[in-house]
């Protein structure tokens, strides 16, 4: 049996390991805005710094727009449209915030193009909820 079909059938045997699976793809989406709103002048800097204005509009935005979407693919509801959602958010962050390409060799180039393809990996993996909670959506309506 393959690592991918062993983990499938044990998500489907152990639903809190599915959830908790979930949860961790979701950390960075909780604990993000978390951030944010015990620093909220430091989530204002960093809108600053990505040239989003108005920075306290588009701070309060995100906070919003994760919190919202990790809770709904943690309940389960419209799972598979907010794993949409955050991977198209993460496709534009990682545009705008991890310019590899625009920056000098060395280490922070290194350390910017790891950061990169890893938010494709996430990306990826919130694509692929999407697609199973949709799959699972459809199947229960046949």
């Amino acid at each position: 049996m393959a690592i991918a079909d062993f983990a499938a059938a044990m998500a489907q045997r152990v639903p809190a390991l599915r959830w908790l699976a979930l949860l961790l793809l979701c950390a960075a989406y909780i604990q993000g805005p978390v951030t944010k709103i015990l620093d909220f002048d430091g989530a204002i800097a960093e809108m600053t710094h990505f040239g989003l204005a108005p920075a306290s509009l588009f701070a309060v935005l995100v906070i919003i727009f994760e919190l919202t979407a990790s809770a709904l693919i943690l309940i389960g509801r419209w799972r598979w449209l907010a794993a949409l959602g955050l991977a198209g958010f993460t496709l534009m962050a990682t545009f705008i915030a991890l310019r590899f390409w625009e920056m000098p060799a060395g280490h922070e180039r290194s350390m910017a193009t790891n950061s990169f393809f890893e938010h494709l990996g996430l990306i990826g993996a919130f694509l692929l909820v999407a697609l199973d909670d949709h799959a699972k959506s459809r199947g229960a309506q046949k």
